[in-house]
């Protein structure tokens, strides 16, 4: 009798369910150094302004830490016009999601490829933490992005804000914040 094998895919470390991802990260206490160097050492290194943010004494990591993500599909909101920063931030109120740790862009980065990223259908997930100003003056969200040479973007902050549909926003679960 013969009998053929039966290959499965391995289940992603997330879910998607109307436009919405799901995963959780738990933070490892790496400073923005620490997340430079380990970058590197990956062949994934940090652009210089994204280098600042890391830098920035507003970068304070946790750990042990572990969080409920929710990205928010820019596929959401059904033009450029209407994904803005404080449209997008508005619409995580209304879902009780709550801002995240800026660590999360690099949590993300590191648990997630340009091939997984690129699966769930985006070219970046962008923490949207409070900002922190880079070097450049600019309030900057951190984003793990796969379209490029660099792990990590940082990307202008503003309320009016257009996003592309090809981001993902990320927040964290409102309920396990106490």
């Amino acid at each position: 009798m013969k009998y053929d094998r039966i290959v499965t895919e391995p289940m992603p470390p997330w879910t998607e369910r109307d436009g919405v991802i799901s995963f959780s990260v738990t933070s490892n206490g790496m400073s923005g150094k620490a997340w430079i160097a380990h970058f590197e050492a990956k062949g994934s290194p940090v652009g210089m302004f994204a280098t600042s943010v890391l830098l920035s004494p507003r970068f304070v990591p946790t750990n042990g830490v572990t969080t409920e993500i929710r990205v928010l599909k820019g596929i959401l909101w059904q033009s450029d016009r209407a994904r803005t920063s404080e449209n997008i931030r508005e619409e995580a109120t209304r879902r009780e999601l709550v801002k995240p740790n800026a660590e999360l862009a690099c949590l993300i980065r590191d648990m997630f490829s340009d091939a997984e990223i690129a699966a769930m259908g985006l070219w970046g997930i962008v923490a949207m933490h409070d900002p922190i100003e880079g070097s450049h003056g600019n309030s900057n969200l951190l984003t793990a992005y796969c379209r490029g040479d660099y792990s990590l973007h940082p990307y202008d902050d503003r309320p009016d804000r257009q996003w592309d549909d090809y981001f993902g926003f990320a927040f964290v679960v409102a309920s396990q914040v106490s």
